[in-house]
């Protein structure tokens, strides 16, 4: 039996309650984006769930519903941020930046894996697996991957030949060919193994 995603866990917390999520902690370039969504549980999108679980074409048409109905938050950690701070820590940044730009401070927030990011604006619950299981953290994951693949497209039109409109950043055959002919870029994350191997550190 297929389950989708349900409003029990925000029903179950302090309101207003935020989801968390994010996209671009394995790639090995570009940054690592997080959303934050405050959604209206009277009136919220229909067809919201894991992102992964969902075509591009869908994930666009709920990314206008959710911005037109929800109150976003979208925070971003640079690449020269997780080579700094690494990943784990980067992506606890953009999380607590994403809850920070959002309209309403949350009283509490659900956040999408085991983990709750340090020194959030309010207290917090991880859910394993949440993107599937709570409709604020799917909206979330959609703004995030929505708002990460479109940076990635951009950074494809600046920087051709690496695939990163295919490959988002991530380590396929192909990006790996392209470092191999094309050389590392400054949107490269150098604190990642692969690419410390080419740069010889």
């Amino acid at each position: 039996m297929t389950t989708r995603p349900d409003d029990s866990f925000e029903r179950a917390s302090l309101s207003p309650v935020c989801g968390i999520d994010e996209a671009g902690r394995g790639p090995w370039a570009g940054p690592v984006v997080a959303s934050a969504v405050i959604l209206d549980l009277t009136n919220f999108p229909d067809g919201l769930n894991d992102s992964k679980k969902l075509t591009a074409a869908k994930r666009d048409a709920l990314f206008d519903q959710i911005m037109a109905c929800a109150d976003v938050g979208v925070g971003i950690a640079s690449v020269a941020e997780i080579d700094e701070i690494n990943i784990l820590q980067a992506t606890f940044l953009a999380m607590r930046r994403a809850t920070a730009n959002l309209t309403t401070t949350p009283r509490f927030a659900l956040i999408d894996g085991n983990r709750i990011p340090p020194d959030l604006l309010c207290d917090a619950q991880a859910i394993v697996k949440g993107d599937g299981r709570s409709v604020s953290i799917a909206a979330a994951s959609i703004i995030a991957k929505v708002t990460r693949d479109r940076i990635m497209q951009k950074l494809a039109s600046d920087f051709p030949g690496y695939g990163w409109e295919q490959n988002k950043g991530y380590g396929v055959k192909a990006h790996a060919a392209a470092l191999d002919t094309l050389g590392v870029t400054e949107h490269h994350r150098k604190s990642f193994k692969p690419i410390k191997i080419l740069l010889g550190k």
